[in-house]
C-alpha cells in the first residue's frame, strides 16, 4: 500500500481529500474534533517533507449551492489549531482565488478549499470537475476513508489525472484499509463479529458476507426481534420488519449450514414505552408481553456475548446492543463494550467500526482499550461487503 511515507513531497504541493465532515453547534463552533485531529499526522508529516498542503473537503448536504451554515470558513480555526500552522482560506473551491492562492503556496502553508459540495458536480463525480481540482496539486493523498465509499469527483475520479507516482493513501486511509484487511483476510480464530443496529435490511450483506469469515456473529439491536419473530416468537411491540421474517430464516439457516454459531439474544430489558423513565422489567425475548417493547439485552445474553467475546481472537463490532442513548437501556452495549476492552486486553484484534458504536466506545472512554476505532461507518460496511471501494481503487488500481 503506497502511503506519503515513500513520496517526496520536497517544493510540491499536496492536494489532500480530508473528511472535515465535522458537527457544528448553532454558533458555528466545532463540537467534535475528532475527524480533523485524525489527519493532523498526515497533514504535519507532508509539511515537514518540504511540500505545502490543499486541503479538500465536504461539510454537511447543502441542497442549493453556496449556504454559510455548510460553509468550511468555520473550522479554519480549529484546523490551524490542530496542526499547528496558520491556514489560509479560498472562498471557492475552483474559483479564480482558489488558484490564485495555490499556484503561489510555499513549503510549510496550508490552504483550506471551500466545501466540495456547493458543486453538484461533486457528487456527480463529475471528470470536468475533478480536473479543475486536480490542478491545484503536484500529487493526490487521499486520507478521506469515511467517503471513499462514495465515486465522487474528489474521491474517485481526481486521480486519474495524478501520474502513479504522485498519488498514495494518508495514514487514516493506510490504518484504515490495513485494518479492516487484518480482520476480513487475517483473522486469527476465533473471529467474532457482533451486529447491532435496528433493522436487517441494513446488515443483510454484512451477515451474509461476515458468515464466510466469522466463526460467531452476535445480533443485537432492534434487528433481534425480526429473528425472534421468525423463530416464532412473541415480541409484544417491539421493533420488527415483518417483510423480512423469510430473510431472517434463511440466514439462520445458511450460518447453520456454513457451520457458523449465529447468536441472537434470549432474554430482553423490555419497557412499556419508549422513553428513558417508562416502566421497564426483563424478560424472555420470545415471550414479551403485549404492550410491552424490548429495548435492550439483558443480563443472560449479557453473560453469553461477554464469554464469547473474552474468547475471541479477532473481534469487529458494528452497532448498539440496544438503546444506548438512554441511560435506562444502556447496560446492554456498555457491558460488550467493557467485554471487547478486556478481550483487546488478553490479546485479541479488535475493530470498531460505524457510528454507533463508535459514540459507545467513546461515551465508555473505551477508545484507547481497542486495536483500531473506524472513522468511517458506511465505508467500513461497504468495505465488507463489496472487498473494495471506489476511493480506494482510485489509488491502488
Amino acid at each position: 500500500m503506497k502511503t506519503i511515507d515513500v513520496l517526496n513531497f520536497q517544493g510540491k504541493r499536496a492536494l489532500i481529500r480530508v473528511d472535515f465532515n465535522v458537527p457544528l453547534n448553532e454558533n458555528f463552533e466545532v463540537t467534535d474534533e475528532t475527524r480533523i485531529k485524525a489527519a493532523t499526522p498526515t497533514i504535519k508529516k507532508i509539511l515537514e517533507k518540504g511540500g505545502s498542503v490543499i486541503l479538500m473537503s465536504h461539510l454537511g448536504r447543502p441542497k442549493e449551492g453556496p449556504t454559510n451554515k455548510y460553509s468550511l470558513k468555520h473550522i479554519v480555526s480549529t484546523v490551524s489549531k490542530n496542526i499547528g500552522a496558520e491556514v489560509l482560506f479560498a472562498d471557492d473551491c475552483i474559483g479564480a482565488n482558489a488558484y490564485n492562492i495555490s499556484s503561489v503556496l510555499k513549503p510549510g502553508q496550508v490552504l483550506l478549499l471551500e466545501n466540495l459540495r456547493f458543486y453538484k458536480e461533486e457528487e456527480k463525480g463529475d471528470v470536468a470537475f475533478a480536473e479543475k481540482l486536480s490542478n491545484h496539486g503536484d500529487i493526490y493523498v487521499n486520507d478521506a476513508f469515511g467517503t471513499a465509499h462514495r465515486a465522487h469527483a474528489s474521491t474517485a475520479v481526481i486521480a486519474q489525472f495524478f501520474e502513479d507516482d504522485a498519488k498514495c493513501f494518508g495514514y487514516v486511509m493506510a490504518g484504515e484499509v490495513a485494518s479492516i484487511n487484518k480482520v476480513i483476510n487475517g483473522a486469527e480464530a476465533p473471529f467474532t463479529a457482533i451486529v447491532g443496529g435496528a433493522k436487517v435490511s441494513d446488515k443483510i450483506l454484512i451477515i451474509e458476507q461476515l458468515m464466510n469469515k466469522a466463526n460467531n456473529i452476535l445480533i443485537g439491536g432492534g434487528m433481534a426481534f425480526t429473528f425472534v419473530k421468525a423463530m416464532g416468537g412473541n415480541i409484544g411491540k417491539s421493533l420488527c420488519e415483518d417483510d423480512k421474517l423469510e430473510l431472517a430464516k434463511e440466514l439462520l439457516s445458511k450460518a447453520k449450514a456454513k457451520g457458523v454459531n449465529l447468536y441472537i439474544p434470549t432474554d430482553a430489558v423490555i419497557a412499556d414505552n419508549f422513553a428513558n423513565d417508562a416502566n421497564k422489567k426483563e424478560s424472555k425475548i420470545s415471550t414479551i408481553e403485549d404492550g410491552w417493547l424490548g429495548l435492550d439485552i439483558s443480563e443472560e445474553t449479557i453473560g453469553t456475548y461477554s464469554d464469547v467475546i473474552k474468547n475471541s481472537k479477532t473481534i469487529l463490532w458494528n452497532g448498539p446492543m440496544g438503546v444506548f442513548e438512554m441511560s435506562s437501556f444502556e447496560n446492554g452495549t456498555k457491558q460488550v463494550a467493557l467485554a471487547i476492552a478486556e478481550a483487546t486486553k488478553k490479546g485479541a484484534y479488535t475493530l470498531i467500526g460505524g457510528g454507533d458504536s463508535v459514540a459507545a466506545i467513546n461515551k465508555y472512554n473505551l477508545a484507547n482499550q481497542v486495536s483500531y476505532v473506524s472513522t468511517g461507518g458506511g465505508a467500513l460496511l461497504e468495505y465488507i461487503e463489496q472487498g473494495s471501494l471506489p476511493g480506494v481503487r482510485a489509488i491502488e488500481g
